[in-house]
């Protein structure tokens, strides 16, 4: 399978699609709107872009992609629209696409990147009746252990450190009952908010103009008829658009 990619880059020669391969490995997890890194030409450093298409063969020698980021909010719609934006505005495909992206997302440097944090998950691997009449049996006699369990029962999936804090655990009792086979510890990737640590300052609402009341009054007419879609809205820089 063959994917139509866009580079993420400003330079106009770059404002085209270009094919990759798509290995095994990725088959069933990429996508239209997927964002990738790819090799390009002769540069050393990987480069970033977008998936707008695929397609089954090329007429090009291709190579493969490198690395799938799935991550969420572009969809084969907005690319639409972002090819609009570009041929309105004079300017790339991928510069309209990256004013869809989450903030956060849109850095070369994987470094400077707001990464997903990997986060450790307990979950029960035997069901509740079996785990009780362990308990009634005296199996399990420590009242940590048996602290733990009776929360888990209780909750679906629980986070290491929540467990031990909420369940007056400890790290160790988790680890035993890992290892006897009531429990499991399960790694997956957490989304991290990019402004929770951020202190923003209340404003006073702003009164609309006439020309942004029309605007947010066709808007809320769609709202209430519960038609949902996008809407593109005009305005030089500094308007209030947002």
């Amino acid at each position: 399978m063959i994917a139509e990619i866009l580079i993420s880059s400003n330079a106009k020669d770059l404002n085209r699609i270009f094919d990759y391969n798509v290995p095994t490995n990725f088959v069933g997890t990429i996508m239209v709107g997927s964002k990738v890194l790819v090799p390009f030409g002769n540069m050393k450093k990987i480069q970033e872009g977008f998936v707008v298409g695929f397609k089954e063969e090329s007429e090009y020698k291709v190579k493969d992609i490198l690395k799938v980021e799935n991550i969420g909010g572009l969809t084969e719609q907005k690319i639409i629209l972002a090819k609009l934006m570009a041929n309105k505005y004079f300017c790339n495909v991928a510069d309209c696409i990256k004013l869809m992206l989450p903030p956060g997302t849109t850095s070369k440097n994987m470094e400077n990147r707001i990464k997903d944090k990997e986060m450790r998950f307990v979950y029960l691997k035997k069901d509740e009746e079996e785990i009780q009449e362990c308990i009634e049996k005296k199996s399990i006699k420590s009242e940590k252990q048996i602290r733990t369990l009776n929360f888990l029962i209780n909750n679906d999936e629980v986070m290491v450190q929540e467990l031990i804090d909420f369940a007056d655990t400890t790290s160790a009792v988790i680890k035993t009952l890992e290892k006897n086979g009531y429990v499991e510890i399960i790694k997956k990737e957490v989304n991290r908010n990019p402004f929770k640590n951020k202190k923003i300052a209340k404003t006073q609402n702003l009164e609309l103009t006439n020309e942004q009341f029309e605007a947010m009054k066709k808007i809320q007419e769609s709202i209430d008829m519960e038609f949902f879609k996008e809407f593109l809205i005009h305005g030089v820089t500094g308007s209030r658009k947002d």
